[in-house]
């Protein structure tokens, strides 16, 4: 099976669920599955965590994918700029940019 790209996402939403008309929309979606990933990890579900950031990712690529740009090339670019950064450390694993 091929690699879903953030093109291959958006024809399958668009299939599924029509045009999006609000980019919005796709932002709450996110933020309503990302209440479900939050509450997989609370309860330690490594099998939910795993399906609920899908639907995170998902709802990303085709947000991304509407703005004519892939997702994972994006994740490349900003990886490349944040290993290029300076960071403070938070010492529970995450951190922030100066």
């Amino acid at each position: 099976m091929a690699r879903e790209t953030s093109a291959s996402i958006v024809q399958w939403g668009a299939e599924t669920f029509g045009e999006v008309s609000d980019f919005a929309v796709l932002t709450q979606r996110a933020r309503a599955e990302f209440e479900e990933l939050d509450a997989a990890v609370r309860a330690g579900d490594c099998d939910e965590i795993g399906r609920e950031a899908a639907d995170v990712v998902i709802l990303l690529h085709r947000l991304v994918g509407l703005i004519g740009k892939d997702l994972a090339d994006e994740v490349d670019a900003k990886m490349n700029v944040n290993r290029n950064r300076q960071w403070r450390l938070s010492g529970d694993g995450v951190g922030q940019h100066e």
